[in-house]
């Protein structure tokens, strides 16, 4: 347990543990359709895993291009609704394999409506990477071709992912206790 911000946070995914999963992740990507791959990170929880996954990527071989989404479905709580977005792609998915990167896969709403936009928009196939699957809070049928880590029924925080906009620089992913 460390502390920060006076808050006690318990590590449940070590730094070395994140990089091990990313470099996994990063060579099955690898192993598939790589041509034209659009990599799409979900922010802004995902910015740091995504940053790390594309520099595997490249490490296993790839050269993606990589684009970003601002999604919204949470709003002041921590409950989800209606998925909105905040900041489109900017280039054109169609024809292309996207890889969309989110931090973590729970109600499957906000995956589920980013999938089906690029789908929507004419890209060949989008796949999905996330580092945290919670598949006990899954509300749309979805499930991501690339995980990482299963998570425990816990609000996680650290790696890019915060509570109202805290703990995002953390090097490693816990959960506040106190």
């Amino acid at each position: 347990m460390i502390t920060v911000r006076d808050k006690q946070i318990d590590v449940l995914f070590d730094a070395a543990r994140i990089a091990a999963e990313v470099d996994r992740i990063a060579a099955e990507i690898a192993v598939g359709p790589s041509a034209n791959l659009l990599v799409v990170s979900v922010l802004k929880g995902s910015f740091v895993f995504a940053a790390d996954l594309i520099r595997a990527m490249h490490r296993a071989g790839l050269a993606p291009e990589v684009e970003f989404i601002s999604l919204s479905s949470y709003g002041a709580g921590t409950e989800g609704g209606e998925v909105r977005i905040l900041r489109d792609v900017d280039c054109e998915v169609a024809g292309r394999t996207v890889l969309l990167v989110d931090d973590i896969l729970e109600s499957g709403r906000t995956l589920a409506f980013a999938r089906d936009l690029l789908l929507s928009r004419g890209a060949d196939a989008v796949k999905l990477a996330v580092l945290l699957d919670k598949k006990g809070k899954r509300k749309a049928a979805i499930e991501a071709d690339h995980v990482g880590i299963d998570c425990p029924d816990h609000f996680v925080v650290g790696y890019g992912m915060d509570v109202a906009h805290a703990f995002r620089e953390l090097p490693f992913i816990g959960r506040v206790v106190g």
